[in-house]
């Protein structure tokens, strides 16, 4: 019997550093180093991912064949040269600050990781396995056909920028991927939409999911503004940028004064007072941002001949515009990868090696080859048992005989409970692995899990998790969703009749409004971002809602991902009782322990997440 081949994925040092495992081209783990440090978006050398990894899969760096890094640096410095020079003198002192960061730690690249991985590993570094490079795109191309459940597709990447990629268009058949066309930059609509939510007062590369949540609150008043001044859109959705409205080429900045007086002012400051201006000005983007994906979604389907089509990169997180895709674009699937950002690059690079360097060949699963994206760390009952009673925390112990429907029931009363199940997720969704719950039924569920439990924003939409073969009773789609990407209007059977002077609202006032029988995940245009929850990749979390569905005839909770507001998503045991004595949460289940609020000692630093994490 043939040894297994073993290949490591690595991305790094921009956002979302992240690492990935195959075992004879399987999928085995995946993890973001965030989750491990406590530091959102962490771009550092993934480390502990990395040893995560390995002791997953019972091994040593030793044991390695290969390790791929997702993109080729090299290709980005002569992208970021060639920028500066084309601008000159703009962006001198831009280009002062990032040169010599260039110079002393992203040029020399492949030295670092070597330096890290033998730090890692206790390997001298002549000992350390082949080291390769993948582009960029190629890696989100990778991450998002491979897995994939079909055979042959259009594969679309959208995100700001790889080495000089915005946007590509690839075939993936088989176990290949044939680069069909890019656009390159400066001409990004991930950079688009991240200028919009910079001018909004959100955080790039972390606020664009708020900006898509404050659309629906708006009215697309300035979509003929943007297309007029900002963006020359073809009908095939090939697009080029107005680069005289834009800083981030060259500046400190996203967007200049030139951008300022074309919308009426300067950009919003961060926490400041939301007004309907910025939920216009989030419409009209969302509105641009969907027509493009739309258009150029047709366009390479139509050119491929193809009617399935796969998507990553930042932009195939809105979810919105994979919901349009979804109805409106006339193919018959659309898949897109979990793990859509930088932090899948490094499962695509994995996978590039794998089906591309090394030819070996592919044959795709029913569902797909993500394991319900729960690929991350987990803890025994014996591991959370040992920390409870280590740090004499009260619980109950029970088994799923009598916990789930405990549970439900739980739930169903209005409590918000804490849930800690199996393999975390990878990518940025909980799934039902570390989530927080409630009754989607509870009108006051919205507002109390925003304000009392996440800290966040009042205007910010949650998801409802639903049984999958239930989804199309609740909301108007029959497509399974199980990454919560895609969303769906909830069914007509379910909404309420608008309330006297409903329509007339404006802005946030849109919220004061009960919309159908579930809402808590019902936004102010009727959409729900639809996690469908499936028996064989989530039997327990599937277990509870049909325990909550049996006492409620609702097969639907609000699923919210376990953190505060700036806080990567709960890894550990600890992790997780330190976020529910912070909050209002009512229980907390951590597999089959059960933490009741009430029963709790003391906890001394409950306000002092807000000074720990830094805020989204």
């Amino acid at each position: 019997m043939s040894k297994p081949i073993n290949v490591l994925g690595i991305s790094a040092y921009y956002h979302d550093s992240a690492a990935a495992l195959l075992v004879d081209g399987e999928i085995v783990a995946a993890a973001q180093e965030e989750r491990f440090t406590r530091k959102k978006h962490d771009a550092a050398f993934p480390a502990k991912s990395i040893e995560f990894c390995l002791d997953r899969a019972g091994l040593t760096l030793a044991d390695i064949d290969y390790v791929t890094f997702y993109d080729k640096p090299l290709i980005k410095f002569e992208r970021l040269l060639e920028t500066y020079l084309s601008y000159v003198p703009r962006g001198f002192r831009s280009f002062l600050l990032a040169i010599p960061v260039w110079l002393k730690e992203k040029l020399f690249l492949k030295v670092t990781l070597k330096r890290e991985l033998a730090g890692l590993s206790g390997l001298e570094q002549s000992s350390l396995p082949p080291l390769l490079f993948h582009e960029h795109h190629g890696s989100h191309a990778a991450s998002a056909f491979f897995p994939s459940p079909f055979d042959k597709a259009a594969v679309l990447c959208l995100d700001g920028v790889g080495e000089w990629a915005t946007s590509s268009v690839w075939l993936g058949d088989g176990n290949q991927l044939t680069p069909q066309w890019e656009i390159q930059f400066p001409h990004s609509l991930g950079l688009l939409y991240s200028a919009f939510t910079y001018y909004t007062g959100f955080k790039v590369n972390s606020g664009e999911y708020k900006l898509m949540g404050l659309a629906p609150y708006g009215e697309p008043k300035y979509v003929d503004l943007i297309f007029n001044e900002l963006i020359d859109l073809k009908p095939d959705g090939t697009f080029r940028l107005d680069m005289r409205y834009f800083s981030y080429a060259t500046g400190l900045t996203m967007t200049n004064q030139r951008f300022d007086a074309l919308f009426g002012g300067p950009p919003r400051k961060s926490e400041a007072e939301l007004t309907q201006r910025e939920m216009d000005i989030a419409a009209s983007i969302q509105a641009v941002t969907e027509e493009i994906v739309l258009r150029l979604v047709k366009t390479a389907t139509s050119e491929l001949g193809v009617d399935k089509v796969c998507l990553a990169g930042g932009v195939a997180l809105n979810c919105v515009a994979n919901g349009r895709v979804q109805r409106e674009s006339g193919i018959s699937e659309i898949w897109v990868q979990p793990a859509a950002g930088d932090a899948g690059g490094a499962l695509g690079a994995a996978l590039a090696t794998w089906h591309e360097y090394l030819g070996k060949s592919r044959t795709p699963q029913p569902a797909d080859a993500m394991c319900g994206s729960y690929l991350g760390q987990s803890y025994s009952n014996n591991d959370v048992i040992g920390y409870l009673n280590e740090s004499a925390i009260p619980f109950a112990t029970m088994d799923d005989g009598s916990l789930l429907p405990k549970v439900a029931g739980l739930l169903a009363t209005g409590n918000v409970v804490g849930w800690f199940n199996g393999p975390m997720e990878f990518g940025p969704r909980a799934l039902g692995a570390r989530s927080i719950l409630g009754d989607a039924r509870n009108p006051d569920m919205q507002t109390t899990m925003n304000l009392k439990i996440k800290n966040r924003e009042s205007f910010r939409p949650f998801a409802p998790a639903v049984l999958a073969d239930k989804v199309s009773d609740w909301f108007d789609t029959t497509a399974p969703s199980p990454y919560m990407l895609i969303v769906s209007e909830v069914h007509p059977d379910k909404r309420l009749s608008p309330e006297p002077g409903a329509e007339a609202l404006f802005g946030i006032d849109k919220l004061k409004v009960a919309r159908s029988a579930i809402p808590a995940v019902t936004h102010v245009d009727y959409s729900a971002r639809i996690q469908t929850v499936h028996k064989d990749t989530n039997p327990r979390f599937h277990q509870l809602l049909s325990e909550f569905d049996q006492a409620t005839d609702c097969p639907v909770l609000v699923n919210t991902s376990f953190n505060v507001r700036g806080e990567p998503i709960v890894a550990s045991p600890e992790d997780a009782y330190r976020c529910f004595m912070r909050t209002e949460m009512d229980y907390l289940v951590l597999e089959n322990c059960l933490l009741e609020k009430s029963q709790q000692p003391d906890f001394p630093d409950e306000e002092s997440w807000k000074d720990e994490f830094e805020l989204d």
